[in-house]
């Protein structure tokens, strides 16, 4: 079994820098009636950090930074 290998981008978007990393998604834990997650992309700020999209697997690097952009006009600057 491969091991997951975090991904990071910094977005350029109207004049501000945005620090996105990906994240391996969790199984469910029925104990904590926690659901599973998929494999994320989460915007990172100020040491937290925020789910953003699903991550594709083999997605190409123009998509990811067009759905990237597309959340931050969406949740950011809306």
């Amino acid at each position: 079994m491969a091991a997951y290998r975090t991904e990071q981008r910094y977005v350029l978007h109207k004049g501000r820098e945005f620090h996105f990393a990906s994240y391996e998604g969790q199984p469910a834990d029925p104990r904590k009636s926690l659901a599973a997650t998929p494999p994320s992309w989460y915007l990172i700020n100020a040491g937290k950090r925020w789910a953003v999209i699903p991550q594709i697997a083999d997605e190409s690097e123009e998509e990811i930074h067009r759905r990237l952009v597309e959340w931050l006009e969406t949740n950011v600057f809306s």
